[in-house]
């Protein structure tokens, strides 16, 4: 993260303060990350048999996941639980249909006879990576392989863990998955980066993971694309006078019980509320069934700000540019319209995070640990590629080819210059080269 403006900083007072930076040595998960991948492109399905028994403690022999084991686990969902996640399926495929309704396709005439534009191409192999985790996290295989079938990707396949719930297979099946694959971790990283005898090599990855698959995916970006480096969890809540405390409490803790390094926070200009979020807080994590998860997250890397005014609350929100960011003010969207630095915005006390988490269709993948500042979350647009094209005619040539011949001859380019003038004067340079 950048660091804090000092006269921002000057406007700022902290009621909680973090008891730890959310930003951490790497080298240990470096260093072992390095080992995985280095082991899985030259043994290939040896190597992840081996990391198998050492990390996931079970032999596999058949890393995809058969149709009738698909099959079995979709049997297996209990009706209800089927039931919503068709619900949270349909609604994730029809606002990812609706963005990519928006992506069109482009071709221009700026000049007579230059004709440029663009097409808007699907990644033809995608690997989505599906977490374990403590809990049957059933949003997780929607939210990276339905946009994936909506953008139009020839093959999209999917990785989990050995371990992982039944359930998530059904949801990768019912996600749309083409073909799913039994292998977790930093090693499921590279078997889809570099390829294995069964498991095949992606064009991108996309999904979360603990700290050894977004290292994984960080070192193999280039060979493959990814969408981003997640870090832990966060959310954060932009609250005036008009805030209601047990409801901040409510969503904060809602997101703390993710991870021991979820990071949560209250941004307001009201003192009251901020001690009363404090007191809240303490008094929730009494009766919370996964207090003790949440409780660490909160005690490490929970923050209460208190600011000057309306201007240091923006500011200082934006600063964080927090994964998932609540806006509870006394009118939230135009609240909402001077923002600019997230990973999603939810306004309105109305707007729990819980629902873009779950079902309500916007992603959940979304950028962390302030990379909201340059980009967004995963989206329809992930999966496509937008790639130009060009044509001239006679009369294209004659208004580019002129000043492409200068611009090369006055950096010294003198094949570039041959390459323009062949196409304005194609006599005049055989001549020149001796052809």
């Amino acid at each position: 993260m950048t660091k804090l403006d000092p006269q921002l900083a000057s406007r700022l007072t902290y009621i909680k303060q973090p008891g730890r930076s959310a930003w951490s040595d790497n080298a240990p998960v470096e260093a072992t990350v390095k080992q995985i991948l280095d082991a899985v492109r030259q043994s290939g399905d040896a190597a992840l048999r081996d990391y198998s028994r050492q990390f996931d403690k079970v032999e596999i022999e058949t890393f995809e996941v058969s149709t009738r084991e698909r099959e079995e686990a979709v049997a297996a969902l209990d009706p209800q639980t089927r039931a919503d996640t068709e619900f949270a399926i349909e609604r994730v495929r029809s606002f990812a249909q609706a963005q990519r309704d928006t992506i069109l396709p482009l071709d221009v005439e700026p000049l007579p006879g230059l004709h440029l534009g663009h097409r808007i191409i699907p990644i033809a192999r995608v690997g989505a990576y599906v977490p374990g985790g403590r809990y049957p996290l059933l949003s997780a295989p929607i939210m990276t392989i339905v946009p994936a079938k909506v953008a139009g990707c020839d093959e999209v396949i999917a990785c989990l863990p050995p371990g992982a719930h039944q359930a998530m297979i059904a949801g990768c099946h019912l996600s749309g998955a083409d073909r799913i694959f039994r292998v977790g971790g930093a090693q499921a990283i590279a078997a889809m980066a570099f390829g294995t005898e069964s498991i095949p090599a992606v064009d991108k990855i996309v999904g979360p993971g603990n700290a050894y698959v977004n290292e994984a995916k960080r070192q193999v970006f280039g060979l493959v694309g990814i969408d981003q480096l997640a870090g832990p969890s966060e959310i954060f809540v932009v609250a005036d006078e008009t805030g209601d405390a047990i409801t901040i409490a409510v969503d904060l803790l809602a997101q703390a019980e993710h991870d021991v390094r979820t990071r949560v926070g209250l941004i307001t200009t009201d003192r009251a509320l901020a001690e009363a979020t404090l007191a809240e807080v303490e008094r929730q994590l009494g009766n919370l069934s996964t207090a003790g998860v949440a409780a660490e997250a909160w005690r490490d890397y929970g923050e209460i700000v208190l600011c000057a005014d309306e201007a240091a609350m923006l500011a200082y929100s934006d600063h964080i540019a927090a994964e998932h960011l609540e806006v509870h003010t006394s009118d939230a969207r135009a609240t909402a319209g001077k923002l600019r630095n997230y990973g999603s915005i939810f306004i309105g006390v109305a707007a729990s995070v819980v629902y873009s988490d779950k079902c309500c269709g916007t992603n959940h993948t979304l950028p962390t640990m302030a990379a909201g500042r340059y980009t967004g979350g995963l989206w329809v647009g992930s999966y496509l590629k937008t790639c130009t094209h060009q044509w001239l005619d006679e009369r294209g040539v004659a208004a580019v080819a002129p000043p492409a011949m200068r611009q090369s001859a006055s950096e010294g380019l003198e094949g570039h210059r041959r390459a323009a003038a062949l196409r304005l004067a194609p006599a005049q340079l055989l001549q020149e080269i001796g052809a």
